[in-house]
């Protein structure tokens, strides 16, 4: 019980901080970063039948999707977005976040 209130305050505590994060998103920044998120999402973010349009996404939703996946809070069967994302930080996070929320 005392393990499952700490993983909820440390999901929360990181929730937070990564808001707090992608309210100073670069775009600029996070267009450099994308180049691995083309790899799937496409180099417009449009997606396709496999994976998800990330274009127009909100930044902080887009955000807390990310940390998410980091966290392992959000499952990723095939791991390929934990892969993506075990080395960002959360700045690297908010700067993608701001890019693509940028496209239409």
């Amino acid at each position: 019980m005392l393990a499952r209130k700490l993983l909820f305050a440390v999901m929360f505590v990181l929730l937070l901080a990564a808001g707090a994060v992608q309210a100073g998103g670069d775009a600029a920044k996070g267009q450099e970063l994308s180049a691995d998120c083309a790899d799937c999402h496409g180099a417009d973010g449009m997606g396709d039948a496999d994976n998800p349009k990330i274009a127009g996404l909100d930044a902080g939703k887009h955000v807390e999707l990310l940390v998410g996946y980091q966290t392992g809070t959000i499952e990723d069967p095939d791991g390929m977005m934990i892969d993506y994302v075990a080395d960002l930080s959360e700045q690297d996070m908010a700067d993608l976040a701001a890019y693509y929320a940028t496209l239409q």
